[in-house]
């Protein structure tokens, strides 16, 4: 037995290999099972799905794959696959990235947190409910994953004024350390590690509890408790929320834009503005309930009405100097953060009225299609790179003697080089090089003459049940890699269906960030569950009623003020036009496959 199980180890310290060699040999039967370049494409892509579900490469890694076997199989020539890592949509991406970056150089982000926290209270719900519309902000507009590392600490901070110290049980951590090691939890960067840790010196410090304590003490050591629970909880969860209300928020965002283009070059409905109004209300609602069922699950608001006692009022007053004390440590603002604060809503402002839809944009007044999201947020963010961060003075030109030092400008290249996640621009790339394999090898056509036993379902139920499908899948693997791969297959779906789209494909983009349960699931779950205060059970517990929330929430608003902004209740011409295609492309087919046959016999 011992020397079965000293293999069974090393089998396991080596199974990323294994996965990686196994996984071709494995998928070999698809080359002879279906049409040749069809089946060629198919297995591309069910190989990158393993690699991504099992991490065996790095995800953008895994992304590259296309570069290499799509040319090798004769799916697509390098010189289709190569220019699809750099569209319009990157550059738009690569626009946010950079505005993030000028945001976090001069500590604005942490400036507007704070300032928010002070508006709202320190009573535990508001608490709450200011730390989720705080985070979902900043994860607007940064990463989810750089949004719930600056969030945590502060929340941290304003736990120990209002509680102290509070000490992880036993139990708590090991459980930690074995969801960590065996779950291979996304692992954060070392500043955010250190944001997100709690002293060493802290956790030493044991408390001598006597075994009669009261009942009193016990509630209050429970409330406790469940309150650093809810509040460490609802910072990663606002963060996934908050990245759904703009197209730059997070990745599946823009690879829904980036594969309408690909497939239906015609579709022209959806762009930052028609997205942000068609989002942002799903959110703030999404916000509201998420934030009830925090507070009432962890009790932070309750049914019976209680007097509130000295020691908690105390607590709150030193929370409330604790936030006001970490604004003052931040000085007065300066000259930089107010001209990123103004280039910020410029870049905001400009995105949403290019072309909101519903009224006439400002993109109307050039050539009609020259001038894209992407065109604006890189105009916008170029100006960073030479803004000065001090204020100019006329009166140095005139003054001989004052020192002919270089004003610095806003932002550094050498400072947005090393903030921009570059593995999420090749990860978009790939997204968009396997849609375009899809399109070009007749696989896309291939499936959706396989999905006919679902055109009898009922349009509605088809949203609830692609949501949660998606929903579940992306507990388990990466939001980004979900979406790459149940694009293409919702688009044919939805010709099938003879609805728009759009219909299904914006619940399946929006459903896969609706990660809640698992702390592998998404990097600021695993940042919140590294901190040692939250278990399994606690995010599983939270995160099933959230997940049926999304779903139920997404339901609602793809089918009533969506319709109305994206047209949502007829099917448009520009799928009339990939149906027309994906007919003419099956009528040659047979013809090919007739004349094959004819000549073989």
């Amino acid at each position: 037995m011992a020397a079965l199980g000293a293999l069974v180890k090393k089998v396991w310290s080596i199974r990323s290999f294994l996965v990686l060699l196994c996984s071709p040999l494995v998928l070999l039967p698809i080359l002879f099972s279906l049409p040749p370049k069809e089946g060629k494409c198919l297995y591309v892509i069910l190989l990158m799905a393993f690699y991504w579900c099992t991490e065996a490469l790095p995800l953008s890694v895994t992304a590259l794959l296309p570069i290499i076997l799509f040319p090798f199989l004769g799916v697509l020539p390098a010189s289709k696959v190569c220019p699809q890592y750099f569209l319009e949509t990157n550059f738009l991406f690569l626009s946010g990235l950079i505005m993030a970056a000028a945001i976090e150089e001069w500590n604005l982000h942490r400036r507007i947190a704070l300032r928010i926290l002070m508006f709202v209270g320190v009573q535990p719900a508001r608490l709450i409910l200011g730390m989720m519309l705080t985070t979902s902000f900043l994860s607007m507009w940064l990463s989810n994953t750089a949004s719930t590392a600056m969030m945590l600490p502060i929340a941290t901070a304003v736990l120990k004024s209002l509680f102290g110290e509070r000490e992880t049980s036993s139990r708590e951590n090991e459980e930690n350390q074995v969801s960590m090691q065996r779950n291979k939890l996304h692992t954060a960067s070392t500043e955010m590690q250190l944001l997100t840790s709690v002293d060493e010196n802290d956790l030493t410090e044991k408390k001598d509890v006597t075994i009669d304590v009261s009942s009193d003490l016990r509630k209050e050591e429970e409330y406790k408790t469940n309150i650093w629970k809810g509040f460490l909880i609802s910072i990663p969860y606002s963060a996934s929320i908050g990245g759904t209300a703009t197209l730059t928020g997070t990745a599946p965002n823009l690879l829904l834009l980036g594969q309408l283009k690909s497939f239906f070059p015609e579709c022209d409905v959806v762009n930052f503005g028609s997205w942000f109004v068609f989002a942002f209300p799903l959110m703030v609602l999404f916000l509201f309930f998420g934030w009830l069922w925090i507070s009432f699950l962890y009790g932070c608001i309750t049914l019976r009405r209680t007097k509130k006692s000295e020691i908690r009022a105390d607590a709150e007053a030193k929370a409330e100097s604790v936030i006001r004390d970490e604004y003052q440590k931040l000085g007065p603002i300066k000259f930089a953060e107010q001209a990123v604060f103004v280039l910020f809503c410029l870049f905001a402002i400009l995105l949403f009225s290019r072309d909101p839809k519903f009224i006439t944009g400002w993109a109307s007044l050039f050539t009609p299609g020259f001038i894209t999201d992407a065109v604006t947020g890189v105009t916008i963010v170029t100006i960073l790179f030479f803004f000065p961060s001090e204020r100019p003075s006329l009166k140095w030109w005139f003054d001989l003697k004052a020192p002919n030092t270089e004003n610095k400008p806003l932002l550094s290249w050498r400072k947005a080089e090393e903030s921009v996640p570059w593995n999420i621009i090749l990860l978009l790339g790939g997204g968009f090089a396997m849609a375009k394999g899809c399109e070009e090898s007749g696989l896309s056509i291939w499936i959706g003459g396989r999905l006919d036993p679902l055109e009898n379902l009922p349009p509605p139920v088809a949203v609830i049940l692609i949501t949660v499908v998606i929903a579940l899948f992306t507990e388990f693997a990466s939001n980004t890699a979900t979406i790459i791969i149940f694009l293409p297959v919702l688009a044919e779906l939805a010709i099938h269906l003879k609805v728009h789209p759009l219909y299904l494909m914006i619940p399946g983009t929006i459903g896969c960030s609706f990660a809640f349960m698992l702390p592998v699931s998404t990097p600021p779950n695993s940042i919140a569950f590294a901190s040692g205060h939250l278990m399994v059970k606690d995010m599983a517990k939270t995160g099933l009623l959230m997940n049926l929330m999304g779903v139920l929430l997404l339901s609602l608003a793809i089918n009533t003020w969506a319709k109305s902004i994206f047209q949502l209740g007829t099917f448009p011409a520009w799928a009339n036009i990939h149906l027309q295609n994906t007919s003419t492309s099956l009528l040659e087919d047979v013809q090919n496959f007739t004349l094959n046959s004819l000549s073989k016999s």
